[in-house]
């Protein structure tokens, strides 16, 4: 009896202590398993108390400011589209006809329209499908890098033409005739022609880095590394916007300044003609010259008022570039990002509405040389469509 209890509690000793071992293996075994579990629940309720911990005010104020960015996407570009396109194609009609044609200046300002047709075309006819349907450079490769070559380039040429503009009309005023003899057409041609092949060559790279479906940039179409974004960001900054606008200003002032000292250097030659030449012909030449001393007067205005516009409208963009290039590695918190993001396409806008405004200032700023030009492609449509009818 006593030996049958013994057997008996050594066996469910036994069976204790390999139950007991079972259970420490498989707890063993298991261990990892539920440590990551644990770190996973972990992780899940820090995530939520930092999602938490972000005010309520600050998530509301991102979600009004992208509302307000997608609301101007949608809207102010539809008007900025309309706006450009209508005031450039007048400009391009109106310029191109032949009283203003064969002026040097003013074919600076047809081929500035032209590229700031195509840029407008280029840019916002993307940001218009953006908002209201598929925008498919937002999404296909090779339209995103075609699109972003195509505005650089444009909005490039349309830059710098005015500044050959500006340095058309200091040559103009000069008081040398060797400098004012390069005042010609063919050489405005030249400059062009150059102008739009060495721009194509220096905006290349954006073939490369441009990329589609991005979600850490403005847009789905933009840089797809730093490095590229740097580069293309500071070459827009610095080649199309910055130094372009230092030589307008440069060439304006060394204009106001030859025409200052001009009308004194020049009233002798102009009694010494007095004596050697008819009446008649004296007469032919003072109405040529007062014709065309106004027509450089108010295309001169026209300059001027184009050149403070453009820096108005393009300096915050190059600003936000520069801006965003030198903090680029900086922390930045959701609202910050929410905040560049806006301003940068505010900015962007701004800079399509310089690239439409050109007729409107010439029409207002441009005298009585643009505003006749102007009636008389309105007569001369008008009179073709009565002709038809008829």
């Amino acid at each position: 009896m006593d030996d049958n209890c013994i057997s008996k509690h050594s066996q469910t000793c036994a069976f204790k202590f390999l139950k007991a071992r079972k259970h420490r293996q498989h707890s063993h075994t298991h261990f990892p398993i539920m440590t990551f579990l644990k770190r996973l629940s972990f992780s899940s309720d820090t995530s939520n108390f930092l999602h938490k911990k972000m005010p309520s005010s600050d998530a509301s104020l991102i979600q009004s400011i992208n509302n307000i960015s997608n609301q101007l996407n949608r809207y102010l570009s539809i008007f900025i589209f309309v706006f450009g396109i209508v005031g450039n194609i007048l400009n391009i009609l109106i310029l191109s006809r032949k009283p203003l044609r064969s002026n040097s200046c003013a074919f600076f300002f047809l081929f500035s329209s032209i590229a700031g047709l195509v840029a407008i075309f280029a840019g916002l006819t993307s940001r218009v499908m953006s908002g209201w349907a598929v925008d498919l450079t937002a999404t296909v490769g090779s339209l995103c890098k075609i699109r972003a070559f195509t505005l650089n380039v444009s909005r490039a040429i349309a830059y710098w033409l005015i500044v050959f503009a500006s340095a058309d009309r200091w040559l103009s005023s000069c008081v040398d005739n060797r400098r004012r003899q390069m005042c010609k057409l063919k050489n405005s041609i030249r400059s062009t022609v150059l102008t739009t092949l060495l721009l194509c060559l220096l905006y290349v790279p954006t073939l490369y880095c441009q990329e589609a479906n991005l979600t850490n940039a403005p847009l789905p179409c933009y840089g797809k590394t730093i490095p590229c974004r740097m580069l293309t960001d500071l070459s827009f900054a610095i080649i199309t916007i910055v130094i372009p606008l230092i030589l307008m200003l440069v060439f304006g002032l060394m204009t106001i300044s030859n025409v200052r000292q001009r009308p004194r250097a020049v009233q002798p030659a102009i009694s010494i003609r007095n004596n050697q030449v008819g009446i008649n012909t004296l007469n032919t030449r003072s109405d040529h010259q007062q014709r065309t001393k106004k027509t450089d007067r108010q295309l001169q205005l026209m300059l001027l008022v184009q050149v403070i516009l453009l820096a108005v409208f393009s300096l915050p963009l190059a600003g936000q570039k520069l801006y965003a290039n030198l903090t680029v590695y900086d922390s930045t918190t959701a609202l910050q990002v929410a905040i560049n993001n806006f301003v940068y396409n505010f900015a962007l806008q701004l800079t399509f509405v310089a690239s439409g405004m050109p007729f409107y200032i010439y029409t207002l700023a441009g005298g009585s040389v643009f505003r006749k030009a102007f009636s008389e492609l309105v007569q001369s449509v008008y009179g073709k469509i009565t002709c038809r009818r008829m």
